[in-house]
């Protein structure tokens, strides 16, 4: 056995890797070792979670932030951005619709310090889960303090999804404004673990000057805080960006990314992300082949898909109704998976 191999073999029994060899792993990137890597990583997330796909309800509430980052579609600094805030009456006809085609999962996802104050937030997930009980809400909503954090936990918020974007601060720095720091990023995600919260980061693949020694830490970030929760996609630009002319993230690398995720972590939630399905044909289904066991239709309403623009030519599901979810469980069941209208907790069971 070759020596990438050999270190991926030793990642699945041990969950960690030095730096310098995850790094090895990437440089190593082949189609044998692609194929090598997705192999233990089925093996591993089917060992947990069998044929089982959670599904999540994406409700995007607001395209209002306060940041300038370089990469995003909805940054501050972007003129040609439709702005647009849901309404609390809204965002409960999307659970309602949601939830009446058995998705049990909310994931409220909006701009950085939109335009919905703390005190609403708690309001919109207390209604939730007094209409709901039976349900998990996920907040998406970017960083607060620790208290304001506490208030939406206590209003009934399950779980928060804070993507990192890259482990390494001198990137970080190329690729947000310099009032924002990784140090800060990561202070947010340890409050949030603190707090009780399941608790996802992530980042992009292929983003501007990104290399592999970046991914690198990015993959021991994940080994040492152990998310309960990861989300990644290959970099797409938008046009109204800074970025708007570098060229796409490579979906095999996402791929490959994937799988080792989920050896690092065998329990992990990964979702198939839409960026993946915009890229190529069937990219969600191939997310899942990989190790990925969560994808996220959108239910937010249809006049506000277009607005919410992180990147160029965002792929839209159409899985907010009843035919669209069906399409969604045939394209799943042709590659040997199931969608499980269940919440979508960790499971904990342990290696016989």
């Amino acid at each position: 056995m070759d020596k990438a191999r050999e270190l991926i073999s030793r990642l699945e029994r041990t969950h960690s890797l030095a730096l310098s060899e995850y790094q090895y792993l990437i440089d190593s990137l082949s189609p044998g070792l692609l194929l090598y890597a997705r192999e233990r990583a089925e093996r591993v997330r089917k060992e947990y979670y069998s044929n089982d796909v959670f599904i999540r309800g994406l409700i995007e509430i607001s395209n209002v932030c306060k940041n300038d980052c370089y990469y995003c579609g909805i940054r501050r600094s972007n003129k040609s951005c439709q702005r647009y805030r849901l309404t609390k009456d809204e965002i409960l006809s999307s659970c309602k619709i949601a939830y009446s085609l058995g998705i049990r999962t909310f994931v409220l996802q909006g701009g950085e310090g939109g335009s919905l104050l703390v005190r609403e937030i708690c309001d919109i997930v207390s209604s939730i889960k007094e209409l709901y009980p039976d349900t998990r809400v996920t907040l998406s909503l970017g960083e607060y303090t620790e208290e304001e954090y506490r208030k939406m936990r206590q209003s009934g918020a399950d779980r928060y999804l804070l993507r990192h974007e890259s482990a390494d601060s001198e990137h970080y720095g190329m690729l947000h404004p310099k009032n924002m720091s990784l140090e800060s990023r990561l202070n947010a995600i340890r409050s949030l673990k603190r707090l009780g919260f399941y608790t996802g980061i992530g980042m992009m693949v292929g983003s501007p000057y990104q290399t592999s020694e970046h991914l690198a830490k990015d993959l021991k970030l994940i080994e040492e805080l152990s998310p309960e929760m990861c989300g990644i996609g290959p970099f797409i630009p938008h046009k109204d960006t800074p970025f708007g002319n570098f060229g796409a993230g490579s979906v095999d690398l996402t791929l490959f990314l994937i799988s080792l995720i989920r050896l690092i972590k065998p329990n992990i939630l990964l979702p198939a992300t839409t960026a993946l399905g915009t890229l190529m044909d069937g990219g969600r289904e191939m997310g899942i082949l990989h190790g990925a066991n969560v994808v996220m239709p959108n239910v937010s309403p249809i006049y506000v898909r277009d607005k919410y623009a992180l990147y160029n030519n965002k792929l839209a599901t159409g899985a907010e109704s009843a035919e669209g979810l069906l399409s969604l469980e045939k394209s799943l069941n042709k590659i040997g998976y199931k969608i499980a209208y269940t919440v979508g907790d960790l499971n904990e069971r342990t290696k016989e």
